[in-house]
């Protein structure tokens, strides 16, 4: 039973990779169309603003992110928490003045919340990599 399952598994394991790649490639292009109508909508409006500059940094981490998938086949973990702390950034600067000190002060809690746990995350990946370069190294030895 379990080897017909795990040739099952096997032949709808094609299924999963398309589409991850069919919906990254869709929100790379949807994010390129949102942040060339932002860029648009600025224009128009003749002013720039600090929110405005954050929306397309968003833009830029979500289409690094899918350029890392297609890079590398994976999405590094960082990635999306920096894009969390950016738009959380955003949020504080365009609604401060009319929000209560104690959801600022909650948002800036889950900033750095986030930002501990990018650091963790970046800690982690170099271990990993140490890890490789150490077994790379015992293996060329041998």
């Amino acid at each position: 039973m379990s080897d017909k399952q795990s040739k099952i598994t096997r032949g709808l394991h094609w299924t999963t990779i398309a589409s991850e790649k069919l919906l990254l490639a869709i929100i790379g292009i949807a994010t390129c169309i949102a942040s060339a109508l932002y860029i648009f909508d600025m224009v128009l409006a003749q002013a720039i603003t600090l929110p405005d500059l954050f929306m397309l940094f968003i833009y830029v981490e979500i289409i690094g992110m899918v350029g890392a998938f297609y890079s590398t086949n994976r999405i590094p973990v960082t990635l999306p928490i920096i894009i969390a702390i950016t738009a959380l950034c955003r949020l504080i600067v365009m609604q401060s003045k009319e929000m209560d000190a104690w959801v600022v002060l909650g948002e800036a809690s889950a900033i750095l919340v986030l930002s501990i746990a990018a650091f963790i995350m970046s800690l982690k990946d170099k271990v990993s990599l140490e890890k490789i370069k150490d077994l790379r190294n015992s293996i060329n030895k041998d």
